[in-house]
């Protein structure tokens, strides 16, 4: 894990000015949250701004709390630090939301200990404190840039904080998967389906799947069959500098890109599904008094 010290990279009250927030959908205690931010913050001399998802209309009307409401790109655009009150899926959200903006991100959890979102409630502003006194730790995290194609067609192109899965349907046959290593031919994988992942979603899908754990700071992505047809298909783990190339070879299946599990495209034969490290990453505010080992025991009950 990066941890940054010098001065000049450092935030602190005379460099923030304005903070973004992101809640998770149907949070119920999010409005009081909200609005006791609101306060602790002006207190401050510091601006809370939110997505549109915050109902800013109707927090005002619960409330009688007043928060600016902007959308997604001017939001990303607008602040120096990300507040996320949720959960990872939360986190991963915004990551992709703040598209190239590398604005550190502090995650606030509604519940237990997560591993992206580590604060806990009852730490906000304590955390909060420690930031703009420019006590803080930054974990820089490596995301990847996500391009489909179809013939010469781009069809989408987008960000990963976790993984890209080409996966088929339940009722699909095994699918065929051609995948190259910086235009050279590694394998062509019979399965139901395959997952590139960054260090941070090796603990998601690709645990799951029999993937490695890898420690968030490696330079390195795995690629992992998804119940593979034949059982010495196993992960591998290349550069995360390897320019990555997914052709869909099966027909008359079922198929589907998925992006941080969260957003999906159909797959077509022929398909091309191309990924490269980004050259933005996403930055999370840590706790100085935790670390990923903590998080691994606690999230995998490792000795219990």
């Amino acid at each position: 894990m990066q941890t940054f010290s010098l001065p000049a990279t450092r935030m602190t009250k005379a460099s923030i000015k304005r903070v973004g927030i992101v809640v998770k959908p149907h949070q119920p205690d999010a409005s009081k949250t909200i609005c006791e931010v609101v306060d602790w913050l002006g207190e401050r001399g510091i601006a809370l701004l939110g997505g549109p998802e915050i109902q800013r209309e109707r927090i005002e009307h619960e409330t009688g709390c007043a928060v600016e409401a902007l959308d997604h790109p001017q939001l990303a655009a607008s602040i120096d630090l990300m507040l996320v009150l949720g959960g990872d899926g939360t986190m991963i959200a915004t990551a992709r939301m703040l598209g190239d903006k590398e604005i550190p991100v502090l995650g606030v959890n509604y519940g237990g200990l997560g591993y992206l979102a580590e604060f806990r409630v009852e730490e906000l502003y304590t955390a909060l404190e420690s930031i703009l006194e420019g006590n803080y730790r930054l974990d820089t995290r490596v995301m990847l840039a996500v391009q489909l194609m179809r013939g010469n067609e781009e069809v989408t192109r987008t960000r990963v904080l976790n993984d890209a899965v080409i996966s088929k349907s339940a009722l699909a046959r095994i699918i065929e998967i051609e995948a190259y290593l910086n235009q050279q031919f590694v394998n062509s994988f019979r399965a139901d389906g395959l997952i590139v992942s960054t260090p941070t979603g090796s603990t998601a899908y690709n645990l799951s799947a029999g993937g490695p754990v890898i420690y968030p700071s490696m330079n390195a992505v795995v690629i992992t069959p998804i119940c593979p047809f034949t059982l010495s298909n196993r992960p591998i783990v290349v550069p995360d500098d390897a320019v990555i190339e997914l052709c869909l070879k099966t027909r008359q299946e079922d198929v589907a890109l998925t992006l941080d599990g969260q957003v999906g495209f159909p797959l077509q034969a022929e398909d091309r599904v191309v990924i490269r490290k980004s050259q933005a990453t996403f930055n999370l505010v840590q706790p100085m008094n935790r670390n990923y080992f903590e998080v691994l025991r606690d999230k995998l009950r490792w000795g219990r």
